[in-house]
């Protein structure tokens, strides 16, 4: 389980360090940073996929990404006294993202390339660490990247260069995990990239969820819920009994759902309670079938380590919301939840299931956390 959780240079994440619990709820007001904070969990996973640096392309470049204030806020600025201004800078320009447990921590640190050329643009990696524990000390450190040169500690205990050469967009994550010296990086790469994220799911009448598709065992609903049909079926077959069943009789009292195969095809069709025929997904109004997604992805039949739901309210009903938050908390039995909401209902129910709320608020356009105490962190050094 991840614990800790640090971001800094990242938008209006100038230096935010969060702690996570089994099952966490982010929250605050429009703008606080929230979204933020979804996409730089999605860049570390990222990371163990090799497409960080075309991932923050995406996004603009590094450049659109850095935090856009001053590298530090004096007192004085936070009170008022002075105005908001640039300041010297004292350490390179970098976007760190870095997680820990007790068992593994890992960091990164992109920054500016050396030299211009065609792909003068591209961030590059300058650091990496993979250590034990929940802070990076020297005597726990596995694995250590500085530019290109990366430093592995082998079963001895003793440390050698492993590798001189790794490029500059390549994490040794992706490059230097191998079975024999490498296993613990090898480890971490797996888990990040068992990590699921869902994120708005479409139900638009062209929504990839509203047409039938071509039936195989599907164990894990896809990002976009394009394999719903085959997703709940797979529940329905090797899923825990009943669970599938309870979680939409929860929602919808009297309702039952079935997955109706023709040639191959599959295709959800949902019975309510006073409806002489089944509704086919077509037919099925935007809450209901995002509910219908979400059950699909919390009773995944293979849990992953850890699931991040950004704003899983939208299109719901609010009567939707107190079972979407009984759904959620059995599924953090099994996974770690992260939730990213600003409905007060679904956030109060999913507190009342033992939850921990973290609150984001804006100070200065900078990301601050209401009433954390600031958590021991380092970061790898270049």
């Amino acid at each position: 389980m991840i614990e800790r959780l640090c971001i800094a240079g990242y938008r209006s994440l100038r230096d935010v360090r969060l702690e996570l619990a089994p099952l966490s709820v982010i929250t605050g007001a429009n703008g606080s940073g929230k979204s933020s904070l979804y996409r730089a969990l999605r860049l570390l996973a990222d990371v163990a996929q090799g497409r960080v640096v075309q991932s923050l392309a995406v996004e603009g470049g590094l450049s659109s990404v850095l935090w856009a204030g001053p590298e530090t806020l004096s007192r004085a600025m936070k009170r008022g006294e002075q105005p908001v201004q640039g300041t010297k800078r004292t350490a390179p320009v970098s976007l760190r993202l870095g997680f820990s447990s007790q068992d593994y921590g890992y960091a990164i640190d992109l920054g500016l390339p050396v030299s211009g050329g065609r792909f003068g643009r591209d961030p590059q990696i300058k650091a990496e660490s993979l250590w034990t524990g929940l802070v990076l000390q020297r005597a726990n450190c596995f694995a250590e990247r500085r530019g290109p040169s990366v430093t592995l500690r082998d079963r001895n205990g003793e440390r050698r260069q492993a590798y001189t050469q790794l490029h500059a967009f390549d994490s040794m994550l992706t490059h230097c995990a191998n079975p024999e010296d490498g296993s613990e990086l090898l480890l971490l790469r797996e888990r990040l990239r068992d990590w699921r994220f869902y994120d708005h799911f479409r139900t638009d009448g062209e929504a990839p969820a509203r047409r039938r598709q071509v039936g195989t065992r599907t164990p894990v609903l896809a990002g976009d819920g394009a394999d719903l049909a085959a997703a709940i079926a797979t529940i329905q077959e090797i899923g825990i009994e009943g669970e599938l069943e309870g979680a939409v009789a929860d929602a919808f009292p009297g309702g039952a759902i079935e997955v109706a195969v023709s040639d191959g095809y599959f295709e959800v069709e949902m019975r309510q309670h006073g409806l002489l025929r089944p509704l086919r997904t077509a037919e099925l109004s935007d809450g209901t079938l995002r509910y219908l997604l979400l059950v699909a992805a919390l009773l995944s039949p293979r849990p992953p380590s850890l699931m991040i739901l950004n704003e899983p309210e939208t299109s719901l009903h609010p009567d939707l919301l107190a079972p979407l938050a009984r759904l959620i908390a059995k599924a953090a039995q099994k996974s770690q939840v992260v939730v990213v909401s600003h409905a007060a209902p679904l956030v109060t129910a999913l507190c009342d299931s033992g939850a921990r709320q973290i609150v984001l608020r804006k100070e200065l356009g900078e990301t601050a956390i209401e009433g954390a105490e600031r958590t021991a962190w380092n970061w790898p050094a270049r």
